[in-house]
């Protein structure tokens, strides 16, 4: 119908996520612009799911947000037991997010202990660089956000903050901040840190960093757990050792309750984080 321009869903409440995706889509098929409205009962009335599925339809209403609304709605659902034949609902209980990451964890796990020298040979014979860390967590008190007088909307700015997370290599995240510049103008410094961040989490997961704590003009990364991880034998390894070795005064390696970190002084941005790792790994 491309001439209807309003939709009027009633009993919002009791349809299912996509249904109400696919029913909005029946309106705004030109170049008029198009309305939904959706009526439920007071919001204390509504179940939580039933709650949760109308907030992802009111956050998620931009061309292209049907991968959003998939994830969300199998974060409400629940996917069952995804390597069995059970389907328990387990995943409900923990988001379809915690799930993923403690599955990763599970699978690292393996690929340190059990299966550690299988997977270097293969890694080398494919000439491919091994992950001893399923991602590195950074927390840090610079200043990395968008403010509200670049972004305005809240959505928005979770919306893209949920997407900067889910980046995966340099031409998306450039893609990223063009669209951005295109979309609201120039980026601020916070905004530019916050990116900035997400090559950092990229190159530390690559040093084997579990985490990372930049606080108080101080660098302080934790190294992979398990001591006998190939990770302590590898060449990036060495390469830190190296270059602890030459920065004495500025840099230190430290063993607390099983667990080694380095610690580097006088770092006053998350770029100049990102510089020092970048010469670590370049250095011969």
């Amino acid at each position: 119908m491309p001439n209807v321009n309003t939709i009027i869903i009633n009993q919002a409440h009791q349809f299912g996520l996509s249904d109400l995706h696919q029913l909005r889509g029946r309106v705004g098929r030109s170049n008029r612009k198009a309305f939904c409205y959706l009526f439920a009962p007071a919001e204390g009335l509504l179940t939580p799911e039933a709650r949760r599925r109308l907030q992802a339809i009111e956050n998620f209403s931009d061309l292209g947000s049907g991968f959003h609304l998939a994830m969300q709605d199998l974060d409400i659902r629940g996917a069952g037991n995804m390597l069995g034949a059970e389907q328990s609902g387990f995943i409900a209980e923990l988001g379809y997010e915690t799930y993923q990451k403690i599955l990763n964890e599970a699978v690292q796990e393996l690929r340190d202990e059990e299966f550690s020298d299988l997977y270097r040979e293969v890694a080398e014979q494919q000439e491919t660089s091994v992950d001893y860390v399923g991602d590195c967590q950074i927390e840090s008190d610079f200043e990395m956000m968008f403010p509200m007088d670049y972004i305005e909307s809240v959505s928005e700015r979770m919306n893209l903050y949920r997407q900067l997370d889910n980046m995966n290599n340099e031409i998306e995240l450039a893609g990223f901040e063009k669209e951005l510049v295109d979309r609201f103008g120039k980026i601020p410094p916070q905004g530019l840190e916050l990116i900035q961040v997400v090559r950092l989490r990229w190159l530390a997961k690559s040093f084997g960093f579990e985490k990372m704590i930049l606080k108080n003009d101080k660098w302080i990364a934790y190294l992979v757990s398990n001591a006998q991880s190939a990770y302590y034998q590898s060449d990036i390894f060495g390469k830190l050792l190296t270059y602890l070795s030459r920065n004495p005064r500025r840099c230190q390696l430290r063993e607390a309750k099983g667990k080694r970190s380095i610690v580097i002084s006088s770092i006053h941005s998350i770029s100049e984080s990102y510089s020092i790792l970048q010469a670590i790994k370049n250095q011969e």
